[in-house]
């Protein structure tokens, strides 16, 4: 099967060839650096294993998650996780930062609180406007974190660190995370979940069945189901059908790939299959839904 024509645009940051994020990768950059030069749009994309924290100082804008448009008002928290389908309407001369982060830095630093793992469990947007304090530890944080990474001061990397930790602790804090959700975070099913999770996203093309899953994850189907249902409330196969159908809508949305391409793009050998298996989930045919998509 020849590779499809057009892909969603996948970046490692935006406008910059895909490449593997080495394991501590961090990064701090304005708005402006990369806004200004596309006239305040940045296009519809994703990034593979780059997750990006947003602090939007002044103006207004739109962050488009998905098919989802959320306007939004300085100030404000911006997530967006990796390899979700992203992109942003700025006001002229915007003023902020944008702090892409590695998915392996990210899982190190969970380890230790956990929290910050289910900080980037979705896309969220958020305003400062009513607890100046967060958003004054956000003002502080951002240009020490910067600094950190361009000058090559003694224990720079270290002071980097204990930079990104305290934003990502202002970050929680400000999203207002209920207890209960964090220490669900952090139990073994919570943690098992999120095994099953990544499992998918390295081998989302591969048709793995459930059973095949369990077993990479080395736990038995039965451990997983419960694990899913407590976790997601959903079984592990729906688990894995809803984003096997959340990447056909991308690329149904997207891409100019025929229906039969994503069909074999996704693993799939059969696309009649396919098209009665985004239907069943979806509600409406692939043709449909990219009609609908199209149209809005």
């Amino acid at each position: 099967m020849r590779e499809p024509q057009a892909v969603i645009p996948r970046f490692f940051l935006y406008g910059e060839p895909p490449r593997d994020a080495g394991e501590r990768f961090l990064h701090v950059e304005t708005i402006a650096d990369r806004s200004r030069v596309n006239d305040w749009r940045i296009q519809p994309h994703a990034h593979r294993d780059l997750h990006q924290l947003l602090v939007i100082f002044s103006v207004v804008g739109e962050l488009l998650k998905e098919k989802r448009r959320q306007p939004f008002s300085a100030p404000a928290l911006l997530i967006v996780p990796a390899g979700v389908v992203h992109g942003f309407s700025f006001a002229e001369d915007t003023e902020g930062y944008v702090v892409p982060l590695a998915d392996t830095l990210l899982r190190d630093l969970s380890r230790h609180e956990r929290s910050f793992r289910s900080l980037f469990a979705d896309a969220n947007c958020a305003s400062l406007d009513e607890d100046p304090v967060h958003f004054q530890e956000f003002a502080d944080t951002l240009p020490k974190l910067r600094r950190e990474l361009v000058w090559s001061a003694p224990a720079s990397a270290a002071a980097a660190t204990a930079r990104l930790t305290t934003l990502l602790v202002s970050a929680v804090r400000a999203l207002h995370q209920p207890a209960e959700v964090i220490s669900a975070a952090g139990n073994a099913r919570a943690a098992l979940v999120a095994r099953f999770r990544e499992k998918i996203e390295t081998h989302l093309r591969s048709g793995l069945s459930v059973a095949q899953y369990a077993k990479a994850l080395n736990v038995t189907p039965a451990r997983l189901r419960a694990a899913c249902i407590e976790v997601t409330g959903k079984t592990p196969m729906r688990v894995l059908e809803e984003r096997l159908v959340l990447e056909a809508k991308r690329n149904l949305t997207y891409t100019n790939m025929t229906i039969a391409q994503i069909a074999y793009y996704l693993g799939f050998t059969d696309p009649a299959y396919f098209s009665r298996f985004f239907s069943k989930l979806a509600g409406e045919s692939p043709a449909a839904f990219r009609r609908r998509a199209a149209a809005s």
